[in-house]
């Protein structure tokens, strides 16, 4: 029985292997068009795999990129820019450190304007050099590629892949103003889907839907800064008109490093394919270094602390404060923390240039995680079931925040009016209440429970637009829609005429029927009365 019933098993794998074997033999040519910072971090595991599966990578980026380097996985092309890595280093130092400065908040609104409005202009000069730098762009174009991948935080790769048409791969978190909602075009209801940056949650009092719809309604307005001049360049490069819907709803796939897990369900599309988590992938053992300070921690355990890769040093008051409540735990704190030490820091706290965060978490001896809240933490804290304390700082964070705190996975400070005290308190409640533990394990069972890892099911969709040439099955007819059809405000206005038309038809009749009939006997009975008298 045993001998018989491992007959068919090299017969299936010969098979799996035949059917495998083109995706093995065959590499394509991937086009890269990523963005710099953390977004670019987040692409590593699914270019190492690309590469491991015979792939040619072709990343483009500026000279004066930060973190996009010369790699082993892919063949780095670079342009010159009109500004320097220093520049650029700048803008990234800023937006961390401006989200400390004490300002009213009228001051605080035109400087943060005023920043973005800079660093978009940084940004979109890029962009403009790249597309106009004839000799790279007929090179890529002779190069034969198979299709584009790239982030449309800033759609500079979406222009690029019109100009080359190329079948485009959106790789993202999520977008602002709704941008990603009107790239699908997919339905989201106000009623219970919340706007970015809007902190409800997906169950909204009257007053908190109201918030909502408000800030749909000013979406356009507050995005028109950052987004208007691309398709301006777009419709110069392209030579028609483009507008910013056009650009984002040019791909052929969206992978969202999301899931329903962390955000609230809703309305999604074909070719919305969610993949969060993907950055949990890969652990490595812990080095020398950190696995004594796991091992010295004792009982108690450990405390994770970064604030991202783009705030690694906080205004010295703030850090002092921060050091005194950590002091006030039993816990061994791990801060990855580049400023001047703060001068009353506690044994137990360990300032580190950097750190294996997501090893680290999937230490037993991890208690607690405190967090600015990015996609990559709050994923990471969820992968491993550690429970949170959140510093949210700018973007999405306040709503990752929001959405973990809901869920009972952690809890929420604001970093600007948190005191020692308060951090202290929310450190030792996160450790010893269970429920806080009971519930990122929950989370982190719902997460893991899936047919398929999110990088291979990344991979597969970007082989799979490759392979095809797109996916133009999956793009829904609304893109060909215009916004009255869309809203089918024309067969609104054609049914409500003819029901209007019925009803002025009926009343005319009943008016000329009435007329007949009693405006008749009321000449009859006149004429009656004047005989008699």
């Amino acid at each position: 029985m045993a001998a018989r019933s491992r007959g068919p098993r090299p017969l299936v794998l010969s098979l799996l292997l035949c059917a495998l074997n083109p995706l093995l033999s065959q590499g394509g040519k991937l086009l890269l068009v990523p963005m710099d910072g953390s977004h670019w971090l987040s692409l590593f595991g699914v270019i190492q795999r690309l590469h491991q599966r015979g792939h040619d990578v072709v990343v483009v980026a500026p000279e004066a990129s930060v973190y996009i380097k010369e790699g082993a996985f892919y063949t780095l092309k670079s342009y010159p820019v009109p500004f320097r890595r220093e520049d650029v280093e700048a803008s990234f130092t800023g937006l961390g450190l401006g989200v400390f400065e004490k300002k009213p908040f009228l001051q605080r609104v035109v400087a943060t304007y005023k920043r973005v409005k800079k660093d978009s202009a940084l940004l979109l000069s890029a962009c403009s050099h790249l597309l106009y730098n004839e000799e790279l762009m007929a090179s890529l174009a002779e190069s034969g590629f198979d299709a584009m991948l790239t982030d449309p935080f800033l759609p500079c790769g979406p222009i690029v892949a019109l100009r080359l048409a190329l079948p485009v791969v959106f790789f993202l978190n999520s977008l602002p103003c709704g941008l990603d909602f009107q790239g699908t075009r997919c339905p989201s209801p106000p009623s219970y889907v919340p706007r970015v940056l809007s902190l409800n949650s997906d169950h909204m009092t009257f007053l908190q839907r109201v918030k909502n719809m408000l800030i749909l309604g000013s979406e356009g307005f507050l995005c028109n800064v950052v987004y208007s001049p691309y398709a301006s360049l777009a419709s110069e490069v392209l030579q028609k008109d483009v507008t910013v819907q056009d650009l984002m709803g040019s791909a052929s796939v969206w992978l969202f490093r999301s899931d329903f897990v962390k955000d609230y369900s809703r309305p999604i599309m074909p070719n919305m394919v969610f993949i969060g988590g993907i950055n949990c992938a890969g652990k490595n053992p812990l080095s020398q270094e950190f696995e004594a300070y796991v091992n010295a921690s004792g009982e108690h355990g450990i405390v994770v602390f970064s604030l991202g890769s783009m705030v690694s040093a906080i205004p010295k008051e703030k850090a002092m404060e921060i050091a005194d409540a950590l002091g006030k735990i039993p816990q061994t704190v791990l801060w990855r923390y580049t400023g001047t030490p703060p001068p009353n820091l506690a044994k137990n706290t360990i300032l580190v240039k950097w750190l294996p965060q997501n090893d680290l978490l999937g230490h037993p001896k991890a208690r607690a995680f405190i967090t600015h809240s990015g996609s990559h933490g709050i994923y990471e804290g969820i992968c491993n079931g550690v429970p949170m304390v959140m510093l949210p700082l700018f973007g999405d964070q306040m709503d990752n925040a929001k959405r973990m705190e809901t869920r009972g996975a952690g809890l929420t400070l604001n970093v600007l009016e948190m005191t020692s005290e308060d951090l202290a308190n929310g450190l030792k409640a996160v450790i010893n209440d269970k429920s806080y533990k009971e519930n990122i394990m929950r989370l982190s069972s719902l997460h893991k429970d899936r047919p398929i890892e999110p990088l291979d099911l990344a991979v597969f969709w970007v082989e799979f637009v490759m392979r095809h040439k797109g996916a133009p099955h999956l793009r829904p007819a609304a893109h060909d829609l215009t916004w009255y059809q869309y809203h089918s405000v024309d067969v609104i206005g054609f049914l409500l005429a003819i029901v209007l038309g019925i009803v002025f038809i009926t009343y005319k009749c009943c008016a000329f029927g009435c007329r007949k009939c009693f405006g008749k006997k009321g000449r009859v009975k006149k004429s009656h009365k004047s005989k008699t008298h």
